[in-house]
């Protein structure tokens, strides 16, 4: 055997398969971080839902009271809008 065949040989038992397993183990460490970093986004995603929804509670709150407001003050209240339209601002 000559030099070239063994240094064929030997990247073929040797390097292919220690370079598939270095190939390998880099993708498994990229899919565990994609999985970290889409474990984040839903948290972040999870969070920003929850500060919506106490956003949206707390408005329909105020929608309430003004429609209470509305209901039980009828006419007057269009006279109290205008009076604080023209009152100046501080």
């Amino acid at each position: 055997m000559n030099g070239f065949t063994v240094f064929m040989l030997a990247l073929v038992v040797i390097g292919l398969p220690v370079g598939g397993g270095l190939i390998f183990a880099a993708y498994e460490r990229m899919l565990k971080h994609r999985e970290n970093m889409a474990g984040s986004l839903n948290a972040q995603a999870a969070e920003k839902a929850a500060q919506y929804a106490a956003q949206t509670e707390r408005l329909e709150q105020r929608v309430r009271v003004l429609e209470r407001i509305v209901t039980e003050k009828g006419i007057d209240v269009a006279d109290e809008i205008e009076r604080l339209r023209d009152r100046p601002l501080n």
